[in-house]
């Protein structure tokens, strides 16, 4: 019998025996290689926080005391600790075991998280709560070195700092986010890694003068200067001078040693910060030789690691990274910029051939919108590129920074509309709305590559803020004999009907382009419109549309409030058309505004905005 299968509920980690807790970890280890190889997921990261996750579960009781990942990248083994490792069977399927600590799963998971450089404030606010109603329980936040690049977790320590309260933080150090590390906090981690020498000297010191007598007063001497010793040594002590006890480096896979340092941190009820050192990716090879393609991963052949799918296919994220290396090419005012998210949005190309117009700028969104308006204000042409979910933090400095003051700085918004199976947290399901009603922006969605390629040049081109959003995953071939030339603000019609209209924004038009076959089908001959500008209405169009037609079809993977659909339907009224009468609008848009994990697909048929779904709302309407 395997240990792991004696865990099967919150603090049964407690009945393993000392010297089997390495044994345990290789078999956590395995079981995330296995599950996450069938069903995909993050993987390098959860396999470095194996021995940090069991020790913590060691020193805490579930669910009285609270344990807040950052991200929560890393908390399947803490899914496994506390009775859902039978779950682990529909791991970011529709319905099944998200791969982010949800509170509706299980209540050992104190808080939903899924974005960066949030653990801390919240596990204040935890620590903050339990004294005020005089409880007793721990709280401690899990948070990497990564999410340390994020100015909110800057904020909560220094909040932290000023009340006091008791509250464990643990730097889960292994050098990465998702892409390298960049920075000055890198940097100034790496001093106190190095830092290290000065610890190992200063136990040797004690440990000699302690055997006699006269070392021992020689020792307290020492003591009351080991402040001075430890910043010749270590590269200085921003945590402490800033209030907050400093423990480590730690070794992260020494799991008794661990235990002993976190119980005497959670004893000690005040502000401290635990650096644990790791290594992402432990225990597979693969992982630990290249933790950024193991981060999140589709499923793969655990022999070696290569991805089981069919032939690859160009990604609209390949496009932007190829595009933007051309258009830099013809304009050494182009400068591209992006969050920690180098490898993701494809930056990394562009920073290959030019450095010295590349920025990564860490988990930093908001500092990144700013920074790309002072270049924009300096006369660059600055491309954002970072994913829509990830954008939203940004939003004030999109509206004050940029959009006031109508500089040329263009969004390049990754994983928008549905992103599949990392859930609710990174759905980029909002951007129209909290884009579109920002003074001057002009939001884009194209229909196909060729389209994507086309934007870029155009968004060059434009004068002001510009926004152009694209889906995660294969970049749409079809209808690629349809190229009218973009104008600002116009919509391009792909096939001219009567009586049904679809307009499709973006990614739709694959559904849109099913739908209209659907009809054809039924002897009827709609419109198709490949909407472009999503953030207006083409007045023109729109005229055209409502004299020839009874049904209109609005077709986008946004919430309805806020959206293109909302925001046609407006107009419509404006315009004095009754709704009822004159003109049927169905607006297949997102009424549900938080959308959980699962298949593109699943979503798009539970939401209502699949093609057959809003064939069936059209067929209701001709009863």
């Amino acid at each position: 019998m395997k240990l792991l299968d004696t865990i099967n509920e919150a603090n049964d980690i407690k009945k393993i025996n000392k010297e089997d807790y390495s044994e345990l970890a290789a078999e956590i280890r395995s079981f995330l290689i296995d599950r996450v190889s069938e069903k995909g997921g993050h993987l390098a990261s959860n396999l470095g926080a194996v021995e940090l996750t069991m020790a913590l579960h060691l020193c805490m009781d579930f669910p009285s005391d609270k344990l807040i990942f950052d991200v929560g990248h890393q908390s399947y083994t803490h899914k496994i600790l506390t009775g859902r490792k039978n779950d682990f069977e529909s791991l970011r399927e529709f319905g099944g075991l998200s791969g982010f600590p949800k509170a509706c799963e299980s209540d050992a998971d104190a808080f939903n998280t899924g974005h960066s450089s949030t653990s801390i404030s919240a596990a204040m606010g935890y620590a903050v709560a339990r004294d005020i109603n005089k409880e007793n329980y721990k709280v401690a936040a899990v948070i990497g070195d990564g999410s340390m690049t994020g100015g909110m977790a800057y904020e909560a320590l220094n909040s932290l700092a000023q009340t006091g309260s008791g509250c464990v933080i643990i730097l889960n150090d292994n050098e990465m986010s998702i892409d390298k590390n960049v920075g000055g906090m890198s940097k100034y981690l790496n001093s106190i890694r190095l830092g290290e020498v000065y610890n190992g000297f200063k136990t040797g010191v004690e440990q000699s003068l302690l055997s006699t007598k006269t070392g021992t007063k020689l020792a307290r001497i020492l003591k009351r200067s080991k402040d001075n010793i430890k910043q010749f040594f270590v590269s200085g002590s921003w945590f402490d001078e800033l209030g907050i006890t400093y423990v480590g480096p730690v070794d992260g896979h020494d799991i008794e040693n661990m235990v002993s340092v976190f119980k005497k941190a959670f004893r000690l009820n005040k502000p401290i910060i635990i650096h644990v050192k790791t290594k992402k990716g432990k225990g597979y090879r693969f992982a630990e030789r290249h933790p950024d393609y193991f981060h999140g991963i589709s499923s793969f052949d655990k022999s070696n690691g290569h991805l089981i799918e069919a032939k690859k296919h160009k990604t609209y994220t390949d496009i932007f990274k190829h595009k933007l290396v051309e258009l830099g090419d013809k304009h050494e005012d182009v400068v591209a910029i992006t969050a920690a998210m180098s490898i993701g949005t494809g930056v990394f190309k562009f920073a290959e051939k030019y450095p010295k117009r590349s920025f990564d700028v860490g988990i930093a969104e908001q500092h990144a919108v700013t920074f790309t308006a002072g270049m924009a204000k300096a006369g660059l042409v600055p491309f954002v590129a970072v994913y829509s979910s990830f954008l939203q933090r940004a939003y004030d400095q999109i509206l004050h920074d940029v959009c006031m003051q109508n500089l040329h700085v263009i969004f390049a918004v990754d994983r928008s509309g549905l992103v599949g199976q990392d859930g609710e947290t990174h759905q980029g399901i909002y951007d129209i709305s909290y884009l579109s009603h920002m003074p001057g922006m002009l939001v884009m969605a194209p229909k196909n590559r060729y389209e994507m390629e086309s934007m870029l040049e155009f968004a060059y081109d434009y004068n002001g803020p510009i926004a152009i959003k694209y889906p995660r995953g294969t970049a749409y071939k079809g209808l690629e004999e349809f190229k009218a030339p973009i104008v600002e603000g116009k919509s391009e019609i792909i096939y001219e009907g009567s009586e049904t209209a679809i307009l499709a924004c973006g990614n739709m038009m694959e559904e849109a382009l099913k739908l209209y076959e659907m009809l054809k089908s039924d002897g009827k001959n709609p419109t198709l419109i490949n909407v472009r500008f999503v953030s207006c209405i083409d007045m023109e169009m729109l005229e055209k549309v409502c004299d020839n037609h009874k049904l209109v079809v609005t077709m986008e993977e946004n919430i309805c409030k806020g959206g293109y659909g909302e925001l046609f339907a407006a107009t419509l009224l404006d315009k004095g058309y009754d709704l009822n009468k004159d003109i049927i609008h169905i607006n297949a848009s997102i009424k549900q505004e938080v959308v959980p994990h699962g298949k593109i697909s699943e979503l798009r048929d539970m939401l209502g905005i699949s093609a057959n779904k809003i064939y069936e709302a059209i067929i209701d309407k001709d009863k």
